[in-house]
């Protein structure tokens, strides 16, 4: 503890006691709180999850399977039990200016698969799968979110309720459900 003494404006003399005399400067202690507020502004974007609009500039993504002759294995399949289905492939539209960006995506799938269409728009929009009869809104930050058990065989039409409205070319998407 320190003890000093003080002037005050009439002449006294008083004791005044310094609990916790500062340890580092005024910019020390502005420059401690600037590395902190850094710090945590990192750790936020880092744990946040990942935007369903980051397609890495794909317009429209497809899922594709790939088939292997024989009854060959790999040391992987044979040392652990068999992994359940694979998660399927999530298929990225982007809507820009009321266009689809590198055109409307052809998704071929066969019946009884699960499909996942993610829509982004850069502006308030409808968007509405024909035969399933699903119609969710996509809004810039917030796209249209879309997972079908295919169940129903043929062609069916992804559209722009806002693209139709406008008198524009609505087609986003084709769904093709095929027989298995």
């Amino acid at each position: 503890m320190q003890i000093r003494n003080a002037q005050v404006g009439t002449g006294e003399n008083l004791l005044a006691i310094a609990i916790l005399p500062p340890l580092m400067s005024r910019n020390g202690r502005v420059a401690l709180i600037v590395a902190a507020l850094v710090v945590a502004v990192l750790a936020f974007v880092i744990a946040s999850p990942g935007n369903d609009d980051e397609g890495g500039g794909q317009a429209a993504q497809t899922t594709t399977q790939a088939e292997t002759g024989g009854d060959e294995t790999t040391p992987a399949e044979t040392d652990s039990e068999p992994a359940g289905p694979p998660e399927p492939e999530v298929t990225r539209i982007r809507v820009r200016g009321g266009e689809v960006v590198g055109g409307p995506a052809d998704i071929t799938v066969q019946n009884g698969d699960v499909v996942h269409i993610v829509v982004a728009a850069d502006a308030p929009d409808d968007i509405h799968l024909h035969g399933y009869d699903i119609e969710k809104p996509a809004a810039p930050g917030q796209p249209a979110r879309f997972r079908v058990e295919a169940d129903i065989e043929g062609s069916f039409e992804m559209e722009s309720h806002v693209a139709e409205d406008a008198g524009r070319d609505p087609l986003i998407a084709r769904l093709n459900v095929e027989p298995r």
